[in-house]
């Protein structure tokens, strides 16, 4: 059975602090992510994850994936898991949580 961790807006941002090596992926559409985004975030639009997993050459990379609250960004995590991803993990509430918590110099909308 596919499985994926979750992570949260303060580990995330310790673990960049930390300098740690990681993929940041916003699964939001190009609007969204230009509206406001996270530092170091890619933009790979969930509907185009067919196209842009092949990017992703190492299954076991860690890759943190994002987007508004969440949900997006499970559905993601549930297919990159089936399809052999073994290192992902789901920011819980997304960049919403994130402009709340730790950043609030990034637009809430």
């Amino acid at each position: 059975m596919p499985t994926y961790g979750v992570i949260t807006v303060e580990e995330l941002k310790a673990k960049q602090d930390a300098g740690e090596t990681f993929r940041l992926i916003d699964v939001r559409e190009p609007h969204e992510y230009h509206h406001a985004s996270i530092s170091g975030a890619e933009l790979k639009p969930l509907g185009q994850i067919p196209q842009w997993m092949r990017e992703l050459p190492d299954k076991d990379e860690e890759i943190v994936l994002h987007c508004h609250h969440g949900m997006r960004s499970d559905r993601a995590c549930q297919f990159l898991s089936a399809q052999g991803f073994s290192n992902l993990k789901n920011l819980i509430g997304g960049i919403d949580e994130w402009s709340l918590r730790v950043d609030p110099n990034v637009p809430r909308y």
